[in-house]
């Protein structure tokens, strides 16, 4: 199994990391794409380690880049075996990473964009033990239909997405919250108006609160 690396950043406070946030980065990015927002959400989060691994597999729609998985098949069962296939490369650092700082899944928050939000929407809820939470920008929900049947944990969610997104649909929001409210997994969520397939201002206010509240900094 391929073991995923990428840039981190070191609690601001420079002492031993109480708790973890990892971000996952959609398809033709890499990690570099979202640890840039570390180093702005740090001091508002001390004792938080961030690390943004890059995704398992070369980008097979652009020279460069990685993703959790092919985008060339869009039909629900492509999309799904492609997020069952990364969940436990993911999961597989995921464990590695919170041996490594002795840190409990509590300590743990996920932050996706796109489809790092797909990859962590999906592989979450299917840990054994819940983590401290998942915040997924402008993302979507895969295998709703064999969720509640399948979640062994329910760490709460925070989902923000675009009204104008034109890659990832605003209602993917809706139909995601939806579907984990069901499965009995909390979940707040918050359109923000006119942006289209991004983070604004207001988002990572939003996200860092989220993070303050569920790893409890």
């Amino acid at each position: 199994m391929i073991e995923l690396d990428g840039p981190r950043l070191g609690p601001a406070d420079g002492g031993p990391a109480k708790a973890l946030v990892v971000m996952l980065h959609g398809v033709g990015a890499d990690g570099n794409d979202l640890i840039g927002l570390a180093p702005m959400w740090a001091p508002l989060l001390p004792g938080v380690a961030f690390v943004s691994p890059n995704a398992p597999e070369a980008c097979d729609m652009a020279p460069y880049g990685y993703q959790w998985f092919s985008l060339q098949d869009r039909r629900p069962a492509a999309m799904l075996a492609g997020v069952q296939a990364a969940a436990p490369v993911l999961n597989a650092f995921l464990d590695r990473e919170l041996e490594r700082l002795g840190l409990g899944p509590d300590r743990l928050a996920l932050v996706g964009f796109s489809q790092g939000t797909m990859t962590a929407l999906y592989t979450a809820p299917r840990r054994p033990v819940a983590i401290a939470g998942v915040l997924g920008y402008s993302g979507a929900l895969i295998g709703a239909d064999a969720l509640t049947a399948e979640a062994t944990a329910k760490p709460p969610v925070m989902l923000v997405h675009g009204t104008a997104d034109p890659i990832v649909p605003f209602s993917a929001m809706t139909a995601a919250e939806q579907s984990l409210r069901s499965a009995g997994i909390p979940v707040e969520s918050h359109a923000r108006p006119g942006l289209a397939h991004g983070i604004d201002e207001d988002g990572l206010r939003l996200g860092v609160g989220f993070l303050k509240r569920v790893l409890s900094v």
